[in-house]
C-alpha cells in the first residue's frame, strides 16, 4: 500500500509540473521550446490549470491517512 502511495504521489507531483508548464506556455510566459504549437495558445493554459489541479488531488490523496 505504501508503494502504491509513493507511485499515486509522484504521479502528482509530475502532472502538476506538467500543468503548470503548460500553463506558462500557454499564457506566452514560457517560449520553449521555440517552435511549439502550444506556445501563447489560451487553450493549452487552460489544459494545464487542469492537469495541474489534477495533479494537486492525486498529491492530497496520497497524502491522507
Amino acid at each position: 500500500m505504501r508503494i502504491l502511495r509513493g507511485l499515486v504521489g509522484l504521479l502528482g507531483i509530475l502532472a502538476m509540473l506538467m500543468g503548470l508548464l503548460w500553463v506558462g506556455q500557454g499564457l506566452g510566459l514560457i517560449m520553449w521550446p521555440a517552435e511549439s504549437f502550444m506556445l501563447a495558445d489560451r487553450q493549452w493554459a487552460i489544459n494545464g490549470a487542469v492537469l495541474a489541479v489534477v495533479g494537486l488531488v492525486l498529491i492530497w490523496l496520497s497524502r491522507r491517512r
